[in-house]
């Protein structure tokens, strides 16, 4: 009885706009429990992105209306996400105990050298996040930025659709959110693990050890390969080639004769990723690999690198600790969850920086 009368958090809709498909979770967090209400995933048609700024609002707006309507949720605001090259995220270190103006005075400073644009040109934000294990008497704190251009179109796309963007978050810190808060319980104190996130364009891996990210970093490959390298060889329009896939309508001698050749690729650029963590942070190689994102649905995708790679890989579905409202259907949703995963970490973001 106890969950029935626990206070609940003011709610908001986590809205993953990707470039090839839009995704939206609606959770009802407790004290005790977190309670999916709704979710909603959208094919985007056409060629709306372009290096992740949108091109084509026509289509994200068709979309975005598609997701707006499968939610039937009557709130209107949300927490959306940007990442690319012109989206930056760094730890600097700093002296420990200043106000937020001293923070933010020394952040614009850092920012200065370590932004490749002029900072009038981009939003920044900072969150002090814990003493430093490397440098003895700073705290880590962590460095946003984001080009303006990138935030403002895609603010404007869901006002269009009279949804109110309230959090701007970054796709690889909603990714960690999610990660930490449900990754399963088989998790080790000291253990340290991974995710890969694998959608269109982007493979994006975070490490995570003691509930807390050690690691996170963004790298250049994704489905697209794939479904550039289907259309190549069987004589398909590309745009085809992803519909079929997404209806689950493709024929299977895509799968048994160009994914082997694909999911070696991944396998090489999975273990450059882990490598360039190993030299960054010094710290032991992860025992467990999740993966997450489109790759997930795509048919042996987890065995194939269960059997390649040195560790452990599992799926990562976020809503299996959740409770699953009765409206929803479970079969459905487990077959897309990890694609969900990105907009579950920005409807569990904390609100209190703009409940009042």
């Amino acid at each position: 009885m106890k969950s029935l009368f626990s206070k609940k958090a003011k709610t908001i809709i986590g809205l993953d706009i990707g470039t090839k498909f839009v995704k939206a979770v609606s959770l009802e967090i407790s004290e005790s429990e977190t309670r999916l209400i709704s979710y909603a995933c959208e094919q985007i048609t056409g060629n709306a992105f372009a290096e992740r700024e949108i091109k084509d609002f026509d289509a994200l707006n068709k979309a975005l209306k598609k997701v707006k309507l499968a939610l039937k949720d009557k709130n209107k605001h949300c927490a959306l996400a940007v990442s690319g090259s012109s989206v930056i995220s760094k730890l600097v270190y700093m002296e420990p105990d200043q106000s937020d103006f001293e923070l933010e005075t020394q952040i614009e400073l850092e920012a200065d050298s370590l932004i490749p644009y002029p900072l009038s040109e981009v939003y920044l934000d900072f969150e002090a996040l814990r003493p430093s294990e490397t440098h003895i008497g700073k705290v880590e704190v962590l460095l946003s930025a984001a080009h303006k251009d990138l935030v403002d179109s895609r603010i404007t796309a869901v006002r269009e659709v009279s949804l109110e963007p309230k959090i701007i978050d970054i796709e690889s810190n909603a990714l960690s959110e999610a990660f930490i808060h449900y990754m399963d319980d088989s998790v080790e104190e000291e253990e340290i693990v991974c995710c890969v996130n694998i959608g269109a364009s982007l493979l994006q891996l975070t490490v995570v050890q003691n509930s807390a990210v050690i690691y996170t970093k963004e790298h250049g490959f994704g489905l697209n390969k794939l479904n550039q390298d289907l259309s190549l060889i069987y004589g398909v329009e590309l745009q085809e080639v992803e519909q079929q896939i997404a209806n689950n309508i493709a024929p299977d001698d895509w799968f048994t004769e160009t994914l082997p050749g694909f999911l070696a690729s991944l396998q090489q650029q999975i273990q450059r990723a882990l490598q360039m963590y190993a030299a960054t942070t010094h710290k032991a190689m992860p025992s467990k690999l999740y993966i997450t994102g489109g790759l997930a649905s795509l048919p042996n995708s987890q065995e194939e690198l269960d059997k390649e790679l040195s560790m452990k890989v599992e799926v990562f579905n976020p809503f299996e600790q959740m409770e699953i409202s009765e409206k929803v259907n479970v079969e459905k949703l487990t077959a897309i969850a990890p694609q969900l995963t990105i907009a579950v970490g920005l409807a569990t973001r904390k609100l209190a920086s703009w409940q009042k």
